[in-house]
């Protein structure tokens, strides 16, 4: 992979993120071997900065580049058969019973190789990149036996060797419970998650371990085991809750430490407040509620009494978030969910490198970190949230390095 050069970013006008205040202000921004060596005022810049080579940004907006912090990237086949069904007024149960649902995606999964999984998988990765995301979250979920959760795990780290984005992997075969091992959660946890588990994390594929909690899938009970052996390991640990129902999954997590709790539709306040105890971030996820036409809407107002941070990802995944565009996704979360503007790109940004872990590494623009830029062309941050269907990246650098265009 090419290295980094050093740049001097000039005539900017930077949305920093480090704060709740994300005006931007005019300032340049230097960044020498992939990370940020200084940024703020010109009078103020280093004088072993002052000759790197010059990009003028042209008073455009920068912002640190967005980070997807909850994707399904990796995976076969489509589900836009079972949308056209449902649109036609076919039950989901229906649907299921025909094959179709999760298990249709296994089953397409299974049948890839790994490298026609990287295959299907770069163009998703390509548009989000070409959004300005320079980091993603990559969760497996869709193989449901050993090798195959390893196999997409591999598909996942695989992307980061062919495109200049940083990849965080997540391992997340307590998805759902394949047909052999119906109504056996608990020996399907004992024979396959678990040994699973302890195979990525000794081939080093692993950074995270996920679960979906849920009466259709996974109670809190059944999934302690999982997250003690992720504690065990060493791994941090995060969790589908409360999408459908409130079985206080969120709650078992935060007592984990985890890094996050995703969905939240059904989070009740002890929820809310013990995740901001154990500083757990609530990622939501409106491209799901959108999809499935959801009318519970997951406690904002709670969230924010409890002081918990928020953030936003695409879920991007074959049946119930299709959706491939963070700007988008920041759009849904101001118009369905009732989110500020501050509150949806601080959550593409800051919150989302909190959710993965990342965030002396990235997610604000600071000296010391990665040099994880984007460059708009937009007159104000709000415009990032306030279009739909328009994408105004100017460039993209992820560690330094050139992404977009």
């Amino acid at each position: 992979m090419r290295s980094a050069p050093n740049t001097l970013f000039t005539n900017a006008r930077i949305a920093a993120m480090t704060g709740d205040d994300i005006a931007p202000v005019s300032g340049v921004l230097a960044m020498r071997d992939g990370r940020i060596a200084y940024v703020g005022p010109e009078h103020g810049l280093p004088a072993d900065c002052a000759d790197f080579p010059v990009v003028d940004c042209g008073g455009r907006l920068v912002t640190p580049a967005l980070i997807d912090c909850h994707t399904h990237i990796v995976y076969g086949g489509s589900r836009a058969k079972e949308f056209e069904m449902r649109l036609e007024g076919v039950p989901y149960e229906e649907i299921a019973r025909a094959g179709g649902g999760i298990v249709s995606t296994v089953k397409a999964t299974n049948a890839l190789s790994e490298d026609e999984l990287v295959e299907a998988a770069l163009p998703r990765l390509d548009a989000l990149t070409g959004e300005g995301v320079a980091t993603i979250e990559i969760k497996s979920g869709y193989g449901l036996n050993i090798e195959a959760e390893l196999k997409m795990l591999r598909a996942a780290k695989r992307l980061a060797e062919l495109r200049p984005v940083r990849i965080r992997t997540t391992y997340l075969a307590a998805h759902a419970t394949p047909p052999e091992y119906k109504g056996r959660n608990a020996d399907y946890i004992t024979d396959v998650v678990l040994p699973g588990l302890e195979a990525a994390h000794r081939d080093g594929l692993v950074d995270a371990v996920d679960a979906f909690c849920e009466g259709i899938a996974f109670s809190p009970e059944e999934l302690k085991p999982l997250f003690e052996k992720a504690r065990a390991l060493g791994l941090p640990v995060k969790l589908h809750a409360e999408q459908l129902s409130n079985l206080h999954g969120a709650e078992m997590a935060a007592s984990f430490g985890a890094l996050s709790s995703d969905h939240l539709e059904y989070l009740d306040e002890a929820g809310a407040r013990a995740m901001a105890a154990a500083g757990s971030v609530a990622v939501l996820l409106p491209g799901a509620f959108y999809t499935l036409k959801e009318t519970q809407h997951p406690p904002v107002a709670a969230l924010r009494q409890a002081g918990a941070k928020i953030a936003l990802a695409t879920d991007c995944n074959p049946g119930t978030s299709p959706l491939t565009s963070l700007l988008l996704t920041m759009n849904m979360g101001a118009t369905l969910f009732g989110l500020t503007v501050s509150e949806c790109l601080i959550g593409v940004t800051r919150n989302a490198a909190q959710a993965l872990g990342l965030s002396g590494e990235t997610g604000t623009l600071e000296a010391g970190k990665a040099a994880d830029i984007a460059i708009w062309d937009v007159a104000a941050p709000a415009e990032l949230v306030y279009r739909i269907g328009f994408n105004p990246l100017h460039s993209l650098y992820a560690e330094g390095r050139e992404v977009h265009p």
